[in-house]
């Protein structure tokens, strides 16, 4: 099957009689999910060990090991996390106007693989600045022609169960990468050319598996099938004007404004509950587990009750977990034992939680939104402003710790956080909120 889809080879048209049932399956149960977003999740999970075994050990190595500032971090940070908002939209573009989003998605995996093994040649900022930069370019092109795919795949109503499924095996990679760099760090002479060589060669096995086992045809109507007009840059820009998609846009703009990057959560926590360096690799570990067991739960609540509750929803809990940061950090932490008994455990559920009630729903929320031949780019126009939000995110909050201090910087960013989120409450649904109402 997978060899006839990759081929462009249409399978028979088959008209299912009323009241149809799935064979394996019984009435009243979920249908399983396609092969299209179990072999994306796959590619997924390889994919993310190479990259979290770099992303467990880069902010150690920069700021530890190359002695780069805070505001220096800050802008490497930004700049890994914000460049592919720069190549996202021409990614989902490309893929809608061509029909040909696995390979978009596969040129994105094979640069980010080709960028593993240039990380033991680079050693000054600019190099690593250059390297991570064609990383993101990769991860920009990749990102949105792989979502159009699992959302032109799954039913309308499934939409959040089926992102779900995908982030929940992502993230299963994200729990082995830093497993693997933490025993690397630990057993090899040179442990970080270890971590690099290593995660070079898992990233070229998950573009192998994208190559042989993704379908190269996403099922759904060829681009333009649905007489909405010719699948056009300035038609896909013009996205925007959907209400519906324009609210969802704002909101993730407004919300990646006031997300501190995931490598500050983890060096404030490290700061404030005196974690050693040697376990600083294991914190994206736990915050990748809480990600793992809720994803699919809370993508499933997204379907039922709303994905905007769900997705606002996350943003508290992470508010929760910079309440937890500045609380361990007052004047009264050392009598409530916070910081070395709950702190750790707390702040990284809240994290994770976080992501498990954001990623997939914000993109399941956004495939409701636009038409199926403008898919790929109407995901990529929130990805992109979310990805420019936080890549400002992340550079202001750098010079913030640099001026102010990492607490005052924590504390400006949780009061806007809160304030962004009351904002979007104020917006009222979407129309394309959950599935039923789609």
């Amino acid at each position: 099957m997978y060899v006839a889809d990759s081929r462009g080879v249409p399978a028979p048209a088959v008209t299912p009689e009323p009241q149809a049932v799935a064979p394996g399956t019984r009435p009243g149960r979920r249908a399983a999910l396609g092969p299209t977003v179990l072999a994306l999740g796959t590619v997924s999970l390889i994919t993310d060990v190479s990259s979290e075994m770099v992303a467990a050990v880069l902010p150690l190595y920069l700021v530890a090991g190359l002695g780069l500032s805070p505001l220096g971090f800050g802008l490497l940070d930004g700049l890994y996390n914000g460049v592919s908002a720069l190549v996202r939209l021409a990614g989902g573009h490309l893929g809608d106007r061509l029909g040909r989003h696995k390979l978009l998605a596969g040129i994105g995996y094979g640069l980010s693989a080709v960028c593993k093994p240039l990380l033991l040649l680079a050693h000054t900022l600019p190099a690593i600045g250059a390297v991570l930069a064609l990383d993101r370019t990769g991860k920009g092109l990749r990102t949105a022609p792989r979502d159009a795919l699992i959302s032109l795949a799954a039913a309308p109503e499934e939409r959040g169960r089926a992102f779900g499924v995908h982030r929940a095996m992502d993230t299963a990679g994200a729990l082995i990468g830093p497993i693997l760099a933490f025993l690397l760090l630990r057993g090899a002479a040179d442990g970080y050319d270890a971590v690099f060589t290593v995660s070079a060669c898992v990233a070229a096995l998950g573009v192998l598996v994208l190559v042989l086992f993704v379908p190269g045809r996403a099922p759904g109507p060829p681009p333009g099938a649905s007489g909405s007009g010719r699948v056009s840059a300035r038609a896909s820009l013009g996205l925007l004007r959907r209400r519906d998609l324009r609210r969802l846009a704002l909101c993730a703009l407004l919300l990646g404004l006031c997300t501190v990057s995931d490598a500050f959560v983890f060096l404030l926590l490290q700061r404030t509950a005196g974690i050693a360096d040697r376990w600083f690799a294991l914190l994206p570990l736990a915050t990748a587990a809480a990600f793992f067991l809720l994803a699919l739960p809370l993508g499933r609540l997204a379907d039922r009750i709303g994905r905007r509750r769900v997705f606002l929803g996350g943003h508290l809990a992470l508010l929760a977990a910079y309440g937890l940061l500045l609380a361990a950090g007052g004047q009264h932490a050392a009598h409530t034992g916070l910081p070395h008994a709950v702190l750790p455990y707390a702040v990284l559920l809240l994290h994770g939680g976080f992501y498990a009630a954001t990623d997939g729903v914000l993109m399941a929320a956004a495939a409701g939104a636009v038409p199926e031949e403008h898919r790929g780019a109407g995901l990529a126009l929130v990805q992109t402003g979310q990805a420019l939000a936080r890549f400002t995110a992340s550079i202001g909050f750098g010079a913030a710790w640099t001026v102010w201090g990492a607490r005052p910087a924590l504390a400006v960013a949780a009061a806007l956080l809160a304030a962004a989120t009351a904002l979007c409450l104020r917006l009222g649904p979407a129309a394309a909120d959950t599935a039923a109402d789609a």
